[in-house]
């Protein structure tokens, strides 16, 4: 398990601010580590564990390293998390990574949350999109929803 996460991250999965990491690094409260390959500011994710703004069972801590290195089956299991623990603003975040990466999960559950307008500003249109991308990506379920959605306009 990577045991580091980027500043960026950390600031979205805490909720605290990038001064106050600054501060907090500077201070010695938190460690900082080599940075990236991508030149990242990284940090200690043991240090940022009780700073997490959503509670989080121990197996779960490596979803948050994971995603942040850039998988996308994580950060779409990262999103979840943070949609179950009533943060669709922050799994809206993590969603956008892996359909940046046309993972159609991802988009599915993007669809979803534009449709009903949970933490995204409602817009149907943009859920149909998702809802299309992810069954042209081989989603299941999106391409029985898109089945359901052309035979009904159909009648």
């Amino acid at each position: 398990m990577r045991k580091a996460i980027s500043l960026d991250a950390a600031i979205i999965v805490t909720d605290i601010s990038k001064r106050t990491f600054w501060r907090r690094l500077n201070e010695g409260r938190i460690r900082r580590q080599v940075n990236d390959a991508r030149g990242r500011a990284m940090l200690a994710f043991a240090d940022l564990i009780p700073l997490l703004c959503v509670a989080v069972d121990p197996e779960d801590y490596e979803i948050f390293t994971e995603a942040d290195a850039g998988d996308a089956d994580a950060q779409n299991d990262l999103a979840q998390l943070f949609l179950e623990a009533n943060r669709p603003d922050i799994a809206v975040h993590w969603l956008q990574l892996a359909v940046d990466q046309e993972h159609a999960d991802a988009m599915h559950n993007l669809a979803k949350l534009y449709i009903k307008g949970t933490g995204v500003q409602k817009d149907e249109n943009t859920g149909l999109m998702w809802l299309t991308k992810a069954a042209a990506f081989g989603h299941p379920i999106a391409g029985q929803q898109l089945l359901a959605l052309t035979q009904a306009a159909k009648l």
